[in-house]
């Protein structure tokens, strides 16, 4: 089968190559992928900055999200038969949805709701589970709770701020100007035009800041945090707990959480 693969740590090292179907184990599904999407984290992972903390073997193939259909399920999957459309995160130790086939996991896989397309249904996975691991598994947002979204039009973006209007938060965010009204529509309550206002001039007094930016953009949102409030930055230096689930020895105690990998 065809797939897109890199030899080697690098940039512009990915190029298609033939690569031996996958052979489903007990508790593995077969899928054929119609769709994929291509996130940040595929960036980073070819150019090798995951390399210390995911050490990955050649050739590897990329991909963190995907939606197809199955072809084939080990003796042991009980949820999926061949012919469901579904879509999924595989593990990140099982990457590899830039291909046409891949074997996941039965529990790392969901059907495809009936009311998006399977293309729609790709774009979902990484996204949705990094904004579910920073607003409920780590920020715990209650009601009623003022939370601030970088970056409003991005992936993660566009799915955390609905996630925290169904949580009961009040939201705000940054977008360019074309995607203002955008932003609103998704359940945005305010919502800060980053090429006319300065967010850190007009916020003040929030509960959680999901940061997606850069360092500059990151030290900005300390001054709208209310006392006792989160930063939670997704495109930070991994956690003592993090290192520690990946049974590695960190000993830098961050405050900031890597989330955007999916990892937890």
């Amino acid at each position: 089968m065809k797939a897109f693969l890199i030899d080697r740590y690098g940039e512009n090292h990915g190029h298609i190559g033939e690569v031996p179907v996958p052979e489903p184990g007990i508790y593995d599904v077969l899928v054929k992928v119609h769709a994929s999407s291509v996130n940040v984290l595929d960036s980073k992972i070819a150019k090798g900055e995951f390399k210390l903390i995911l050490p990955y073997s050649f050739p590897l193939i990329l991909g963190n999200d995907l939606a197809g259909v199955v072809v084939r399920v080990g003796s042991g999957v009980q949820h999926f038969k061949p012919g469901d459309e579904v879509y999924a995160r595989p593990p990140e130790s099982r990457i590899g949805t830039f291909a046409e086939m891949i074997a996941v996991e039965e529990s790392a896989l969901a059907l495809k709701p009936n009311n998006i397309t399977l293309q729609e249904a790709a774009s979902l996975p990484l996204v949705a589970l990094t904004a579910w691991q920073v607003l409920v598994e780590t920020a715990r947002l209650k009601k009623g709770q003022k939370v601030f979204i970088h970056a409003g039009s991005g992936g993660v973006g566009t799915v955390a701020i609905q996630l925290a209007k169904h949580l009961g938060a009040f939201v705000a965010t940054t977008t360019s100007t074309s995607n203002v009204a955008w932003v609103k529509a998704l359940g945005a309550d305010v919502v800060i035009d980053y090429t006319q206002q300065k967010f850190e001039y007009v916020l003040r007094d929030y509960d959680v800041v999901l940061s997606s930016l850069g360092p500059v953009e990151l030290e900005k949102s300390l001054s709208i945090l209310k006392p006792g409030g989160q930063l939670i930055s997704i495109s930070g230096p991994p956690t003592a707990e993090f290192a520690k689930e990946q049974k590695l020895f960190w000993g830098l105690g961050w405050v900031m959480r890597l989330l955007s990998s999916g990892i937890r």
